[in-house]
């Protein structure tokens, strides 16, 4: 299981993967960086994804529709409705621009699940399918602790 530089190595492999970086939403801190970043200043990239983040994981217009109080997801109950308690109400949050594409991939931990995946991508060399669908898969395996 890797755990955040390997993650990050293997998030730059991906086609047109111009930088990445592990982030704190709460805090807004980069917990591991490679590659650019946009605008020059990794720390400042970090805190303002964090920002947006933030945004859409505190907001209830983006959380499933289960959690807005739906009588059928009391009636899953067990493991399944304890472990979407600790998942991030988001799976990932995607803003494009005239040149890149920034896929932000929210991290279950096993702790507050507080974390996320940032790619940046050059829009003409990137595949924002193919980014979403590996970022999902290294977020399962990416060991933190």
């Amino acid at each position: 299981m890797p755990g955040i530089d390997e993650c990050l190595l293997e998030a730059m492999r991906l086609p047109g993967a111009r930088g990445a970086a592990l982030v704190d939403w709460t805090s807004g801190l980069a917990l591991g960086t490679v590659g650019e970043s946009p605008g020059g200043d990794p720390e400042t990239m970090a805190a303002e994804a964090a920002e947006l983040a933030r945004l859409a994981a505190e907001h209830r217009a983006f959380a499933p529709e289960a959690d807005d109080g739906d009588p059928s997801s009391a009636a899953e109950g067990g493991a399944a409705h304890g472990r979407m308690a600790q998942d991030p109400p988001v799976e990932d949050l995607i803003i494009s621009n005239r040149d890149s594409y920034h896929v932000l991939r929210f991290v279950t931990t096993s702790f507050d699940s507080s974390v996320f995946l940032h790619l940046w991508l050059a829009r003409a060399d990137g595949n924002l399918a193919l980014a979403r669908i590996r970022l999902g898969e290294m977020a399962g395996r990416l060991v933190l602790g």
